[in-house]
């Protein structure tokens, strides 16, 4: 089912502000805690400095009438630089790959484009934009 979430970046302290708002809003997570490490290698990619391995790469948690709160931890050295007003995301989740790639192509028009639409390790067809008003948006799709 299609649905909308809101994603934050932190800078290196999303567990703990997840932590703390799971305790606020007495919900559990949703599904595993992904971390940087989970990564698999890829070719001309970079190694991950220990430093980062630990840190959250993605985790949800349900707050209020089915809105579900996403976030990532954002490391500078996977070129990352976190503040505020580029520390929210507006997800899309759409029924399908067509309709996840329209909206891509009509946000993204007269913006940036992050991230092209491709098929992820997660197995999601992901992209990220910034539209013409300078709002980021996040495309997952899971539907095949």
């Amino acid at each position: 089912m299609a649905r909308v979430s809101t994603y934050l970046n932190f800078k290196n302290n999303t567990e703990a502000a997840f932590s703390f708002y799971k305790q606020v809003f007495k919900t559990e997570f949703e599904g595993e805690i992904s971390r940087f490490s989970d990564i698999p290698a890829q070719e001309g990619m970079p190694p991950l400095p220990e430093s980062d391995r630990n840190l959250i790469m993605h985790i949800s948690l349900p707050i209020i009438g089915g809105h579900m709160l996403m976030g990532t931890d954002a490391p500078e050295s996977m070129g990352f630089k976190v503040n505020h007003g580029n520390n929210v995301y507006i997800n899309l989740e759409p029924d399908s790959r067509e309709e996840t790639s329209r909206l891509f192509k009509a946000l993204s028009e007269d913006g940036v484009v992050e991230m092209e639409l491709q098929d992820t390790f997660w197995g999601a067809y992901y992209g990220s934009c910034r539209d013409k008003f300078g709002m980021q948006w996040m495309f997952n799709c899971t539907a095949q």
